[in-house]
């Protein structure tokens, strides 16, 4: 009978040890992967800060030869027909939103840009997605205008900003 008694205690004290270990390994395991969401997160920050840097000077943004080769200068006319297809550049940049917003000259209350107010809008959100972080870059945002029946570049200055989801 003592012997069974021993055999039991040893039996729930190893049950009892076993547990213990798989609830610390448990929350080993829970601070591990909370470590991973945070550096996912700041991964993707990371990826945002050099995305905005590259985007400016872009095939599909930038002023290119017609402008002079300007650096860290944004076609606005380009923005805005890219703009009318977005689905095509859905998944292209991997990012939430793309936006340009005009500095300066400043203008009154917040227009967004469509067809029908362009030019006299001061914000052209190329891609709309859920709100995150934005990461910005100063750029010149240049079209071409005619003035007495030429076209001149007209630049204004301008931040591009791209989001990312937090998750």
């Amino acid at each position: 009978m003592k012997a069974q008694m021993k055999i039991q205690q040893t039996a729930f004290m190893l049950i009892a040890i076993t547990l213990f270990f798989a609830l610390v390994g448990m929350a080993v395991l829970g601070f591990k992967f909370s470590d991973v969401k945070q550096s996912a997160t700041e991964l993707e920050a990371r990826n945002a800060k050099l995305l905005v840097s590259k985007l400016a000077n872009s095939p599909e943004f930038s002023c290119g030869e017609a402008y002079g080769n300007m650096l860290h200068c944004v076609d606005a006319d380009k923005v805005m027909m890219l703009k009318q297809n977005p689905d095509q550049y859905q998944f292209f940049w991997g990012v939430s939103n793309i936006e340009i917003r005009k500095l300066y000259p400043k203008t009154e209350g917040e227009i967004e840009c469509t067809l029908s107010n362009y030019p006299n809008c001061n914000i052209i959100k190329f891609r709309q997605g859920r709100e995150g972080t934005y990461d910005g870059k100063f750029v010149s945002l240049c079209r071409k205008v005619q003035v007495d029946n030429r076209p001149v570049n007209k630049c204004e200055l301008a931040e591009l900003m791209v989001s990312y989801e937090k998750k």
